[in-house]
């Protein structure tokens, strides 16, 4: 897990991931500058109080949720944004790290979209399910690390392996190592709320899912294969894999 973040670190050195990482910190800024204005607009021409002492503390207020909403929205919205390279992201990793690799089918732009749609709405609603544990102090901090933790590992993997992997393998391999999977989403939720690291993180996390997901799929393979002991069909001995029909296994 550590080595397979390190190698994402390292990821940002390459010319190809670089491309995308630019764009997708434009495109993430964009948003949010665009929630700053629009909400400061709000806040300066919306008086709900005739007392000045009053509408001062209502602004004041206003700011502070602004704030905690673009908390809560940043790790969706970066990773939102970031999903959409994904597949370029993904490829360079591969053509540095797993140069035997035959070309990936990837996803289409629209299935991009809507995944990025989804992966936002499901993380944005589940962060304002757990908002009100802000007032339960220690509490909620962890509840945003193992939500967001579990979010990000599942959604990061499950991106990354539909290039080259059908649902069902998906969810095999991915339940065969939930818990690593639970552990490296905890650290990526943690470097997103880290100012100026959160901008770059989504490049590393995807960088360092393919790492992983290359590892599981081949260990796993092999195990298929009869190269390790146990129940190939996703028992406790193994996991089934199997690749998308269009896409070969790597020699």
């Amino acid at each position: 897990m550590i080595n397979a973040l390190v190698k994402g670190v390292h990821q940002l050195g390459d010319k190809k991931t670089q491309k995308p990482l630019w764009i997708s910190i434009a495109l993430a800024l964009g948003v949010f500058i665009v929630l700053w204005v629009t909400s400061g607009a709000a806040i300066k021409y919306t008086a709900i109080f005739d007392y000045g002492w009053l509408e001062t503390i209502s602004d004041a207020l206003g700011w502070a949720l602004v704030l905690v909403i673009t908390w809560i929205l940043f790790p969706g919205v970066v990773s939102a944004v970031v999903a959409l390279f994904l597949d370029q992201i993904a490829e360079s990793v591969e053509e540095r790290h797993y140069p035997g690799l035959p070309p990936a089918q990837g996803q289409t732009v629209g299935e991009q979209v809507m995944t990025a749609l989804r992966f936002l709405g499901v993380m944005v609603l589940l962060n304002l399910l757990i908002l009100p544990t802000m007032l339960l102090g220690p509490i909620y901090p962890v509840l945003f690390y193992c939500v967001n933790g579990y979010l990000l590992g599942r959604e990061y993997f499950e991106m990354v392996a539909a290039r080259r992997m059908d649902m069902r393998s998906t969810f095999l391999l991915r339940r065969a190592h939930g818990g690593r999977l639970f552990l490296t989403g905890g650290c990526i939720a943690f470097l997103l709320t880290i100012p100026v690291v959160n901008l770059l993180t989504p490049v590393i996390a995807t960088a360092a899912m393919v790492h992983l997901f290359e590892d599981w799929r081949r260990r796993a393979e092999f195990k298929a294969g009869g190269g390790g002991s146990g129940d190939a069909s996703g028992g406790s001995g193994g996991t089934a894999v199997t690749p998308r029909p269009d896409v070969s296994p790597p020699a």
